[in-house]
């Protein structure tokens, strides 16, 4: 009954356990979120999150398994909508 959401801290360079998490989550559980303000993914790293940054971390999940950007957009969007019409 839980979902597995990533945030910027994947694209960090030491994040190397979550990034082999993200990648073997099964599709049904995944999220991603901004963690806005904190934590911009790279390259923003240095600059105030912003949602508009959570294009990063689906970039970096869709290199992870090999898929595309807009198939890991369809599934978290797919799963989003799920959890919150679950109620």
């Amino acid at each position: 009954g839980f979902m597995i959401s990533f945030s910027g801290i994947l694209t960090f360079k030491k994040a190397e356990d979550l990034r082999t998490t993200a990648k073997w989550v099964p599709s049904d559980l995944l999220l991603i979120e901004t963690d806005c303000p904190f934590l911009a993914p790279i390259p923003f790293r240095v600059k105030r999150n912003d949602p508009s940054y959570v294009v990063g971390v689906a970039r970096c999940i869709a290199e992870l398994r090999d898929v595309s950007v807009q198939q890991i957009g369809e599934t978290t969007t797919a799963n989003f909508n799920r959890l919150f019409s679950a109620g």
